[in-house]
């Protein structure tokens, strides 16, 4: 159990590095399997979902290390394609192994994958595409076995933007025979992110980025370099912190674009946002106002992981904020416990309406999942008094050496392991 120690009401000043981004390591690490290679990665978060992921590719037979912000992993020894449910329970985006392992193996047998509980996140897009490019998948109850003699290409079209769905299908097509096209393809920047490096393993891979991705087979590379791109939502949590606190933050290390949405409702709610090249500096008088409807949508619309850090900033905000959550929905599990600060937030199915209040006070909270977490240590940060945060591992899956980052621009806070 991590528990969070904060005492708010403090200002944040100063300036700090945003870490590599999770969403974009971890299919990165998975696709170092689709072909024998030694692949670096640069840039590589200290997480707990990184060390399961590593701990995977150490159970397939893979030499796979991690030293400091650098990843380390050969796979010219393959020794299993299965993947226990022990490993497999750990986080969502392991079943993004599934079309690493096809591509690889011609097989992978795997469990439903676990992760934070926001709802059904089926992975009925995976498989329906899977089969589409000659795949033959049994379930059975929990398991997944799927096998393919030779995938082949397909045209594929997504009824819903599904990142996942796009990456375990760009995984497994890189290995098959003829052209693979996606059409309603993901559009996130770690789509992207993946494109570059399934290029540098010798894939032909366009489009990402848009909404129509061409995979057209591959050259194998013995090796792969990559520099991981900052985490989008670790800086948009780091800009609600400030805007919510009060003060003026530079983040440095970023790409603006990536999360411009976040920025734009911040800017709208009464920071001043300045962005240059890699870096974004935000000040904030610590009393915002309420910047009106906020939908969540697929890349580029605003973020559903920068929802509940957004909400938590918001929460002292001047008058009535409305969001509608159009992703998941169990994404508001974190308003029962900001209203124990005070909170005035109303749920009504995907509609959430928080009426700013004039302070928040601490008390004891209990993490809900990663970004649920990470907006009750916003909250506690702009509270008075002290907060406390139990915290079953949450925050760690997606923050790394956190309250080191908050402490360097000003926050009181400590973690107790």
């Amino acid at each position: 159990m991590d528990i969070w120690h904060i005492r708010g009401g403090r200002r944040l000043e100063g300036a700090c590095f945003v870490q590599g981004s999770k969403n974009a390591s971890l299919p990165i690490i998975a696709a170092s399997v689709i072909c024998p290679a030694r692949t670096e990665l640069m840039n590589v978060p200290q997480l707990k979902d990184v060390d399961a992921a590593l701990r995977i590719l150490r159970h397939l037979g893979c030499v796979a290390e991690q030293r400091k912000n650098d990843v380390y992993i050969d796979s010219t020894y393959f020794s299993c394609s299965a993947i226990p449910h022990s490993l497999m329970e750990e986080m969502r985006s392991s079943v993004i192994f599934m079309g690493a392992l096809l591509a690889r193996c011609g097989e992978a047998r795997l469990s439903l994958p676990g992760g934070c509980q926001l709802g059904k996140r089926p992975i009925d897009l995976h498989l329906s595409a899977l089969r589409q490019m000659g795949a033959e998948i049994e379930e059975d109850g929990q398991e997944i076995y799927c096998k393919a003699r030779k995938l082949h290409g397909a045209e594929i079209s997504l009824p819903f933007a599904s990142v996942g769905a796009t990456e375990n299908i760009m995984l497994a097509a890189c290995t098959a025979k003829g052209k693979t096209l996606i059409h309603g393809a993901a559009r996130e920047p770690e789509i992207v992110a993946l494109q570059d490096f399934l290029c540098s393993l010798g894939a032909d891979v366009t489009g990402a980025g848009t909404d129509t991705v061409v995979i057209d087979g591959m050259r194998p590379q013995k090796h792969a370099v990559c520099r991981i791109i900052p985490d989008r939502i670790v800086a948009s949590t780091i800009a609600c912190a400030a805007a919510a606190c009060g003060g003026k933050v530079e983040l440095r290390g970023v790409i603006p674009e990536h999360f411009s949405t976040v920025l734009y409702f911040l800017n709208k709610s009464g920071c001043d946002i300045m962005s240059k090249n890699r870096t974004v500096s935000i000040s904030s008088q610590g009393r915002l106002k309420a910047p009106g409807h906020i939908s969540t949508q697929p890349y580029p619309g605003f973020p559903t992981d920068a929802q509940p850090v957004l909400m938590a900033a918001l929460l002292k905000a001047e008058g009535c904020t409305r969001i509608t959550e159009n992703i998941f929905e169990n994404r508001y599990r974190q308003a029962s416990e900001l209203r124990r600060l005070g909170a005035d937030i109303v749920i009504e199915g995907r509609e959430a309406e928080i009426w700013g209040v004039e302070c928040l006070r601490g008390t004891s909270l209990n993490a809900t999942d990663l970004r649920g977490g990470a907006a009750m240590l916003i909250a506690g940060l702009a509270a008075d008094g002290e907060t406390v945060v139990f915290d079953d591992g949450h925050i760690g899956r997606g923050y790394e050496r956190f309250d080191v980052r908050l402490r360097a621009i000003g926050a009181d806070i400590f973690l107790e392991y």
